[in-house]
């Protein structure tokens, strides 16, 4: 069987990772559109330095996750162990997203039931519903850029796959920012999925000279896989040698590919455009993939948005549970997250 494949991630990855001739040559095309990117985010940083913006202040302790580039670093699962963090230290946490795209909303109902979870575009009248529903410390998802609000921990994430990526602003290169932004940072924490953790070491040691706070490093792995609707859990030998569609609606579906690869599975990928709303055709499209292949495997992300349209009479998807493994900085990042909310 044929599996689709999304020609925009193609298009993306070769653009902005390639060294060949052709890749430069478009990258060159598009460095005037970059340099306008570079000079207006200047400009707006800038007037926030200088007090000509407003950053208005939220009514609780708020801790900021974001990063310099387009999707893929791992904002989801690192915001969602932080709100289990506070969860497990006795708090009511909210996590405040902008609102883009209802997986991200669903998939922290489904990880961290015990926060309150508040998609609004304005993180002010957010954070007040927020406050309203009980809580007393604020998550913001996504939230790196959102200089018109006051955080009392700005933490960045940088990937470590970041590296093969070439150093352009948006539309060249990946960058939403230069890497100079990162001395804004309190907290590092450099992400892997696919690298190595020597990798993520000399990437946490070129960005960490530039923040004066603690610096971490984290491997987002698949710990296991379940299934979409009955929760019944696979073991990772069961996909070996096994022919799997990898699914995915992600920023970063490269990541997820190589992960159902490592379990030695014969895998077709499939993707879509990051946060897509599947279709009835998706869904059918899937659940052929169902039936002629042994697995089909999701992403959270996905799933959240295919599990109550899934048809009875077909295999469930097997759903790959990401992990927070940490491999540095976890006593001193932990630390600056509890005397955030035991402050007098």
């Amino acid at each position: 069987m044929a599996a689709r494949r999304g020609d925009g991630h193609r298009l993306i990855r070769w653009l902005w990772t390639s060294r060949r001739a052709d890749a430069k040559l478009a990258r060159a095309g598009l460095t005037p559109l970059s340099a306008l990117w570079r000079v207006g985010v200047g400009v707006r940083n800038a007037a926030f330095d200088r007090g000509w913006l407003d950053v208005h202040d939220l009514p609780l302790p708020a801790v900021a996750i974001g990063n310099l580039t387009v999707g893929g670093s791992g904002k989801t699962p690192l915001a969602g162990w932080v709100a289990r963090h506070y969860v497990s230290r006795g708090h009511k946490p909210a996590i405040l997203l902008r609102g883009y795209g209802r997986d991200e909303v669903l998939v922290h109902q489904h990880n961290v039931p015990e926060a309150i979870v508040v998609a609004d575009q304005d993180r002010v009248a957010g954070a007040e519903t927020a406050l309203g529903e009980g809580a007393d410390v604020l998550v913001l998802d996504d939230a790196f850029q959102r200089r018109d609000v006051f955080r009392d921990l700005n933490i960045l994430l940088v990937a470590a796959e970041t590296g093969r990526a070439v150093r352009h602003c948006l539309p060249a290169g990946p960058w939403r920012e230069p890497a100079s932004a990162a001395a804004r940072a309190d907290i590092l924490i450099v992400t892997r999925k696919r690298a190595d953790a020597a990798t993520a070491a000399e990437v946490a040691r070129e960005f960490g000279r530039l923040v004066s706070g603690p610096v971490g490093t984290v491997h987002l792995g698949v710990s296991r896989y379940l299934g979409m609707v009955s929760g019944r859990e696979t073991d990772r030998a069961a996909l070996e040698g096994k022919r799997v569609v990898a699914a995915s609606a992600i920023a970063d579906p490269e990541a997820f590919i190589a992960q159902t690869k490592a379990t030695g599975a014969q895998v077709q990928a499939a993707t879509w455009r990051d946060h897509h709303e599947f279709r009835d055709e998706d869904v059918a499209w899937l659940a052929r993939a169902a039936r002629k292949t042994d697995f089909v495997v999701l992403t959270e992300k996905d799933a959240v948005k295919l599990r109550d349209r899934w048809p009875a009479s077909i295999p469930e998807p097997l759903v790959a549970e990401l992990s927070v493994e940490w491999e540095e900085g976890e006593s001193e990042i932990t630390a600056r997250l509890d005397g955030l909310v035991t402050q007098p």
